[in-house]
């Protein structure tokens, strides 16, 4: 037997093969049996919910040979016909495609003679909505003052686009979307008598992909069965949908709580291998974490997740987030998810929005340690770091005892930091978020300099690069912007002193500036300071240029005996306040 596509191998003939919509099927039949049919009605409601199935079997049930009948018989032949769309009496509309005033004049002027084959004509206009206003109009006339032989059956997905004075003229009918019991239940007899094998969590998840929808449902089925070859699993839904399994998205969800940026990218580098876009996994992220949402709000929400086969599977995950951080992650995803339809880039947009994430994590982690004062509380890695913090105080007082017993003096510091600033460059080194780089001047009267220019339109390149050969790097310096150049030094502004601490080490800025040199094509040094700093430098230089200088130099002396430091007990030890 030739095959059919199973959604039109399997649209309902009769009212009792809808899905769904027991309220609308039970007061068409009650209007059938009672005789009261109205001469309009509306269907309104999603797409894939029945509205023009269930006017073609009213069509059916009025003008069946053996009615006017609550069902219609789909043997005799007038059903037949009604069914192949034979019968020029039952005329169905594509309002998109004949949305003009003519071809409502048209259908106005065949309106008033009588039916030749059937009982009664009806007219079915589907998407109806998309008529112009003048067409609105001249079909207002014809839903007035209807002849008796003549129902109207108008269909459409958006009924707020109708003028209110037809609505007003027709009995409306609101179909809902189909729930996912019943789908699941309809998609498991449609496999049977297909002679197809599918399991359990692969229906549900096709069920969930629909949208309430019994139209894409089965849509989505037949394609699925034609590539499992009637074996349907759950990977193989998964693979032919483009979706992204749960439990890939709790391990990103994992990593975004502890903050791990690079497992983060790495998570989102697998999705981009394994072929899915960019907008497919932030769709799906942001229906995880709604889910996940819900889970952590309502007890029992089985029946209320989108993706989740199994919730109580993600119960521990969700309880790792507070409701302020779901609510917070689904802004974020959702702002990033609208600008991602018109980027050029969206993966890059997707990675945006996952270090966004992590810092959202992050900060509320962060806050937690410092809330908690129980031992029992204290992690492994904690733990670690404390030793660690212990070693280096002990090698510090070891230092600073062999430096009081050299007899090193502050007149002697002062002495070898003036002589040692003579004889080498201040060394790089980790500086509080209020450190002010020295010769502040230069960098903010060289802001707009064109050599800053060039350096601002190829960032992009740089941050690129930086991507390329350490994608970890790149996560923390994506968050600096350039904003001045001064000889050999390009100065950038970071929003988080944890980011610009980060960048600061010794590794990492070795790599940024290496950066640098291989796209500009010159040997340049890399300053940061934090971008409240910068702002408060621009506007506080046009007002004190005096105390500016008298900052710069007392920075100097300092930068001076901060070197003499870091030479006495080594850059690890140092700490530096202002």
């Amino acid at each position: 037997m030739e095959h059919i596509a199973l959604y039109r191998a399997w649209r309902p003939q009769s009212f009792q093969d809808m899905v769904g919509q027991q309220h609308i099927i039970q007061t068409l039949q009650n209007a059938i049996r009672e005789e009261r049919i109205s001469h309009a009605y509306l269907f309104n409601g999603p797409r894939g919910t029945g509205k023009t199935s269930a006017a073609k079997i009213l069509a059916k049930a009025i003008n069946c040979e053996k009615g006017p009948s609550v069902e219609p018989c789909n043997e005799c032949e007038t059903c037949k016909r009604i069914t192949s769309g034979n019968i020029m009496d039952v005329l169905e509309i594509d309002a998109a495609s004949n949305r003009g005033v003519e071809e409502i004049r048209d259908l106005r002027e065949k309106v008033k003679y009588a039916p030749t084959e059937v009982r009664r004509k009806v007219y079915i206009i589907d998407e109806v909505h998309m008529l112009t206003t003048e067409a609105f109009n001249a079909l207002l006339k014809t839903l007035e003052e209807p002849p008796g032989h003549v129902v109207f059956i108008l269909a459409t997905t958006e009924p707020h686009r109708l003028p209110a004075t037809i609505i007003s003229r027709c009995q409306r009918f609101d179909f809902r979307r189909v729930s996912l019991q019943e789908q699941t239940q309809r998609l498991q007899l449609i496999a049977g008598q297909e002679g197809l094998e599918a399991d359990q969590d692969a229906l549900e998840y096709i069920a969930r992909l629909s949208d309430g929808g019994m139209r894409d449902a089965l849509s989505i089925l037949d394609q699925v069965s034609a590539y499992t070859e009637g074996k349907i699993t759950y990977p193989q839904v998964l693979q032919m949908t483009g979706g992204i399994a749960s439990e890939q998205f709790a391990e990103l969800a994992t990593a975004l709580q502890q903050g791990d940026v690079g497992q983060v990218l790495q998570i989102v580098e697998s999705f981009m291998q394994a072929g899915k876009s960019a907008d497919k996994c932030m769709e799906n992220l942001l229906y995880y974490f709604r889910d996940v949402l819900m889970i952590k709000m309502i007890p029992q929400a089985a029946d209320l997740t989108e993706r989740m086969l199994n919730p109580d599977n993600f119960r521990e995950t969700a309880s790792a987030f507070s409701r302020e951080q779901l609510f917070a992650i689904i802004d974020t995803l959702n702002h990033y998810q609208t600008e991602m339809k018109y980027a050029t880039q969206p993966q890059m947009l997707f990675e945006v929005a996952l270090l966004k994430l992590s810092g959202i994590a992050d900060s509320s982690s962060a806050a937690a340690v410092g809330t908690s004062s129980s031992p029992a509380s204290t992690s492994p890695a904690d733990a670690g770091e404390i030793r660690q913090l212990k070693q280096q105080l002990a090698a510090l007082e070891q230092k600073l005892e062999k430096a009081i017993k050299a007899g090193v003096g502050s007149g002697d510091a002062g002495g070898g930091a003036a002589a040692n600033a003579g004889r080498r460059a201040p060394t790089p080194r980790i500086s509080s978020a209020a450190k002010i780089p020295s010769q502040m001047n230069h960098y903010v009267a060289n802001r707009s300099h064109e050599n800053f220019t060039k350096v601002s339109g190829s960032w992009s390149k740089v941050l690129q690069r930086v991507k390329e050969v350490k994608v970890t790097i790149h996560a923390w310096f994506v968050n600096c912007e350039p904003v001045s150049i001064h000889e050999d030094a390009i100065l950038v502004a970071f929003k988080h002193d944890m980011h610009r601490e980060t960048i600061e080490k010794a590794a990492n800025r070795e790599v940024i500036e290496s950066v640098l040199q291989e796209v500009l094509g010159g040997s340049y040094r890399l300053i940061t300071m934090m971008q409240k700093d910068w702002m408060d430098a621009i506007e506080g230089t046009s007002e004190q240029p005096g105390e500016e200088l008298k900052l710069e130099h007392e920075e100097e002396q300092g930068d001076a005996l901060i070197d003499e430091a870091i030479q006495l007990f080594g850059e690890e030890l140092v700490v530096i306040k202002e």
